[in-house]
């Protein structure tokens, strides 16, 4: 059956996400939120929050930043669990996940290494924490990296988690139905070549982006200490959103319906 021509096409959305949140990276994300916020509502930009960054940086209820991520929440902010400690420490017996833990991140792949009930009890923990101080349901769990190994993506559905994503999808793991596709516009900035090789991206991911009905960009506190990296942030972004309305995780099954 042909669509009548003044049928509207279907809504094209846009998820934003501030990854490493926590009390050690309070000034870069109040910064990034400036960033994004100059394209988007700030409710609309989702932020991946680390219980205990490196055993360094413990989030503790009635702190000061615990008062600071339930303003957030209470605001309509999407809070997702992210890993708990954001440090991979396993020795990895497979090859791949060694290739994955050496070249893919930078000793951050929590989640990639852990069996089924450590991945299981540190979703829980992470949930358990940032619910009891947002008062509200997290959106979500996103791995640190955004790797997981088999063990994590077991427990993941046994938590229950609404949403889940890695570099090419995001997903329900309580039916395992697939959300969206397509990878995500994001920026290294731990060496040269990872800077050129991010802006590079970013100057050709966007037009393949503008096609697809979700498209993703995450940041990190890193990218600010690379003024490049800032700039070609502000203009993928200014260009994103020509095409795409800035939305929230949780809605995003709603809006595919």
């Amino acid at each position: 059956m042909l669509m009548p021509e003044h049928a509207a096409r279907p809504e094209k959305r846009l998820l934003l996400s501030i990854h490493d949140v926590g009390p050690r990276f309070e000034s870069e994300v109040s910064r990034l939120l400036d960033l994004l916020g100059r394209h988007a509502r700030r409710d609309r930009i989702a932020l991946l929050v680390v219980p205990d960054h490196w055993g360094e940086a413990p989030i503790r209820a009635g702190s000061p930043f615990a008062a600071t991520l339930r303003r957030w929440a209470e605001g309509g902010t999407d809070i997702f669990v992210h890993g708990w400690f954001h440090r991979d420490t396993q020795d990895h017996a497979s090859p791949v996940a060694r290739l994955k833990a050496r070249h893919m991140t930078a000793g951050e792949g929590e989640f990639l290494g852990l069996d089924r009930q450590t991945a299981g009890r540190r979703m829980r923990d992470g949930r358990a924490l940032l619910e009891d101080i947002t008062g509200r349901p997290v959106a979500g769990f996103v791995a640190p990296a955004w790797l997981y190994g088999e063990g994590a993506m077991e427990a993941l559905g046994d938590c229950g988690f609404a949403v889940a994503e890695d570099h090419w999808k995001v997903w329900s793991p309580q039916n395992g139905e697939t959300l969206c596709r397509g990878p995500v516009l994001t920026w290294a900035s731990r060496s040269r070549m990872r800077i050129a090789s991010s802006l590079v991206a970013a100057a050709a991911l966007p037009p393949v982006l503008r096609r697809m009905p979700v498209a993703r960009l995450a940041v990190h506190p890193g990218d600010l200490g690379v003024p490049a990296l800032v700039s070609s942030i502000d203009r993928s972004l200014a260009r994103l959103v020509r095409s795409h309305r800035p939305t929230r995780y949780s809605e995003l099954g709603l809006s595919l319906t």
